[in-house]
């Protein structure tokens, strides 16, 4: 925020974390799904002494385009993302 906009902020990242190969298994399935993919996840500071790491819940996000083809990928995406926060 600093650097683009000269304003102070917490110390706060925007990760961007697509997975090519799930991107396009979902685009097979549906062609649209790319505005609903999860790929973005936050790294913030929220006091001195703690971090949180935050991301869309691609089952919730999915789930609003109505086909079904897309909730096993949807499930296989949520828990990679599941994964990786916990082992930060």
């Amino acid at each position: 925020m600093k650097k683009k906009l000269d304003v102070d902020f917490r110390k706060y990242k925007i990760l961007g974390a697509c997975n090519p190969p799930y991107a396009y298994k979902a685009l097979q399935v549906e062609d649209k799904i790319g505005v609903m993919l999860p790929c973005n996840v936050i790294v913030q500071q929220v006091s001195d002494t703690q971090t949180e790491i935050a991301a869309v819940d691609p089952v919730v996000s999915m789930q609003s385009v109505q086909n079904e083809q897309l909730a096993g990928i949807a499930n296989e995406i949520r828990s990679k993302l599941e994964k990786v926060i916990q082992s930060v």
